[in-house]
């Protein structure tokens, strides 16, 4: 999976997350709730993958360049 699609999901599924949880406030559904703090913490932890995966890359490529440059 890519970076930029990591980071995607990770925001559609704290947002899923953040809907779940609202909606259990309304049904008093302790499941619901706990399911939507599960998903809001699975998509933090996926957006956060995919930065780590585009500062990888970006390290990389300044590397390529410089290597490039040098010969």
């Amino acid at each position: 999976m890519g970076s930029k699609s990591d980071q995607i999901k990770g925001l559609a599924n704290q947002a899923a997350g953040k809907l779940k949880q609202g909606v259990s406030k309304i049904t008093g559904s302790k499941e619901t709730q706990a399911k939507g703090a599960a998903q809001e913490l699975k998509g933090k932890a996926q957006q956060t993958m995919g930065k780590g995966k585009s500062a990888v890359k970006d390290t990389a490529n300044k590397v390529a360049d410089k290597a490039n440059k040098k010969l």
